[in-house]
């Protein structure tokens, strides 16, 4: 009996060291997620994650084996950025990983992904930045082969218990099938919009060039500017008229007529699941949550041009605004990461809900 006491005792007395060894978890303030980096993370051509890195700037690292890539911290303004990777699994497996990581206190965190993507020409031109109020998924969905379809159908994807193309009613958004739309908070999305709205955005010949194509589409003739736009997220990258055609519909259709297709991206969508997860654990609150896109290329081709040319240059990387869809990211991102983290005694309880 005295020795089972003793084994109970030496055990309490153990957890009871290991906690008082442990450290409290740091209590991070904003998250940014960067889906993809070229090179090294700083010092040469820049992907997502290196303007945070180098400007901001995010010097401390911590291990991260479970997202493949070491995570960056600014230890005065509680600032943690991550590489998600490129694609909705390993995004969707990453940020998990994240969420769950015992180092770190996510409850009153906000998140921001902050990337680049595709744009309609019909809503915005090259370099400009859209805050998503919805995210689409592209993927999940019937589809049959375009030349197979009816030639009255408008496309071959279908939504989930439905026969043909858009038909109504709607289906549930959310089913056994997935999730097929993400709302974000409206109230943060406008806050976000109001402090970035006069931004001024990286633009030059380049783009103007790239632009004046688009003759027949104003708003793709405009400079870069800063919206709110929703994004359909699809592991293809798909690109085209037809294409841009249907992600239009597909955004009316999710939103009731709500929303408006601005960006295309990969990740969004599991990212956002991940997130809602993570919310459901009682890790993060979704409502804290925002989705930057800057548009890199466009999703239609000019006139005069088919998809097929749009493809054959896009493919190799050479996207009409490449650097400055990075630049205009940090310069639409940082502003709103700066100011949650700065002035936390106002944000942590506290969600923005209109202009600063």
């Amino acid at each position: 009996m005295l020795f089972r006491r003793a084994l109970v005792l030496g055990a309490m007395l153990f957890a009871l060291h290991n906690a008082a060894a442990a450290p409290a978890p740091l209590e991070v303030r904003v998250v940014v997620v960067a889906t993809f980096e070229v090179g090294n993370d700083i010092g040469d051509m820049p992907g997502e994650l290196q303007n945070g890195v180098a400007r901001y700037p995010l010097r401390q690292t911590f291990a991260f084996p479970a997202g493949g890539h070491v995570l960056y911290w600014n230890a005065q303004d509680h600032v943690l950025a991550v590489l998600s990777g490129v694609g909705k699994s390993t995004t969707a497996a990453t940020l998990m990983a994240l969420g769950l990581d015992p180092r770190f206190d996510f409850r009153h965190a906000y998140w921001i992904l902050a990337g680049i993507g595709g744009v309609d020409p019909a809503v915005a031109s090259i370099g400009s930045a859209a805050w998503a109020q919805h995210v689409m998924d592209g993927d999940l969905a019937y589809e049959i082969d375009a030349r197979e379809a009816p030639s009255d159908w408008p496309t071959g994807i279908v939504a989930y218990d439905r026969s043909t193309p858009f038909e109504p009613p709607t289906p549930p958004a959310v089913s056994d099938n997935g999730t097929l739309k993400y709302d974000l908070n409206p109230a943060l999305v406008a806050w976000a919009y109001q402090l970035t709205r006069n931004t001024a955005l990286a633009d030059d010949a380049k783009l103007q060039a790239a632009r004046g194509a688009h003759a027949s589409e104003p708003n793709a003739q405009r400079p870069p500017f800063v919206l709110v736009g929703d994004t359909v997220t699809a592991d293809r990258f798909w690109i085209g008229t037809r294409m841009t055609a249907w992600a239009e519909r597909w955004v009316t259709y999710w939103t009731d007529g709500q929303g408006q297709l601005a960006t295309s991206a990969e990740e969004d969508t599991a990212y956002l699941q991940a997130l809602t997860q993570l919310a459901a654990a009682g890790r993060v609150d979704r409502a804290r949550v925002l989705d930057l896109r800057t548009a890199s290329d466009f999703t239609a081709p000019p006139p005069g041009r088919t998809a097929a040319d749009l493809l054959k240059s896009e493919a190799t990387g050479n996207y009409a605004a490449y650097d400055e869809s990075i630049e205009n990211a940090f310069v639409v991102g940082s502003p709103v990461v700066r100011e949650l983290a700065r002035h936390w005694d106002r944000y942590r309880d506290m969600i923005p809900t209109g202009p600063r």
